[in-house]
């Protein structure tokens, strides 16, 4: 799992590779929306379109794990073997991607170019990028830079580490099913109820040490975790409110709170409510408190290992 982060760190998923084999989470969203497509009709009953959702959730998730199970065996044995896990794990891991995403924010942001930020914010949130003001800009892209350092980084290297590349494949097809069909919407409420359900597992314990991550590359660990757990289960998810709530505290801003999606107002609750709106600067803020919260957790991984070769 090293390898595939500091490669990801390095070099993301190159843009000529995109290009002639496209990515593993486009792959698995192809078969994911194929389901959706030919399984979730809304002609059928509730009850069945969520039985049909949990078979599609285990048959997308077994297949993942099926195929690297079999890449696994054909790898060569020793360190060959390390080496060509990290770089099957490397497309999996998304630090570099998560990072550039909210740099294309934070930069015409920081010199005033609403336009342009807002056209960046409206490629990693579902929000109305229309209404937002500055304020509103800052607020969604750091709430998706500490939400996403959890979905895209921890949670598959953590499943990683423990289970090796099918649990670092199942995961990705499981977070992959949530970003897709996952939503209380008349559409997906049935048919996304297991893979919203089997993503709020799987990311448990990952979103917490995010947050404890977070906590401990902030020049305010105390004020990141006392917001962290005073504000984290208020979040509307079971997840996301611990990285995003530490992230608050540890720039001193506000974050989550009222947003408008496309076809409605979602009225959320404050995390750490009586700090103030974040500015450009504090998004830039927040993007060096990621790369040092990255840097220690490879610090982390350099030790498990070399613990793992002591035992």
């Amino acid at each position: 799992m090293i390898i595939a982060i500091c490669l990801d760190a390095g070099i993301g998923w190159p843009q000529v590779l995109y290009a002639r084999i496209g990515h593993p989470v486009t792959w698995l969203g192809k078969l994911i929306a194929t389901g959706d497509r030919r399984l979730n009709r809304e002609k059928n009953s509730y009850i069945f379109r969520r039985v049909v959702g949990v078979l599609l959730a285990g048959f997308v998730i077994v297949v993942a794990i099926c195929i690297a199970l079999m890449l696994s065996r054909l790898l060569l044995q020793g360190r060959s073997r390390l080496v060509l896990t990290g770089i099957l794990a490397w497309p999996l891991v998304a630090a570099r991607s998560l990072h550039d995403h909210v740099m294309a924010v934070a930069k015409p942001l920081a010199v005033g170019d609403l336009a342009s930020a807002c056209h960046a914010v409206s490629m990693i949130v579902g929000r109305n990028p229309n209404l937002l003001d500055e304020a509103g800009i800052a607020r969604a892209a750091a709430e998706s830079l500490a939400e996403n350092a959890s979905d895209g980084v921890i949670a598959p290297l953590f499943w990683g580490i423990l289970l090796g590349l099918p649990g670092i494949a199942a995961y990705k097809a499981i977070n992959t099913m949530d970003s897709m069909i996952g939503y209380r919407t008349p559409r997906h409420q049935a048919f996304g109820w297991a893979a919203a359900r089997i993503d709020d597992i799987a990311n448990l314990i990952p979103a917490r040490l995010t947050g404890l991550l977070f906590a401990l590359a902030s020049s305010r660990p105390i004020a990141a975790l006392a917001v962290m757990w005073r504000d984290a289960r208020a979040h509307r998810s079971p997840n996301a409110g611990w990285p995003e709530a530490a992230f608050a505290g540890a720039l001193g801003v506000r974050l989550s709170g009222p947003r408008i999606y496309a076809d409605r107002i979602a009225n959320e609750p404050w995390l750490n409510g009586n700090a103030p709106d974040p500015t450009p600067t504090n998004l830039l803020d927040g993007l060096a408190l990621y790369r040092r919260a990255m840097m220690i957790l490879a610090f982390f991984m350099i030790v498990i290992v070399l613990i793992a070769k002591t035992v």
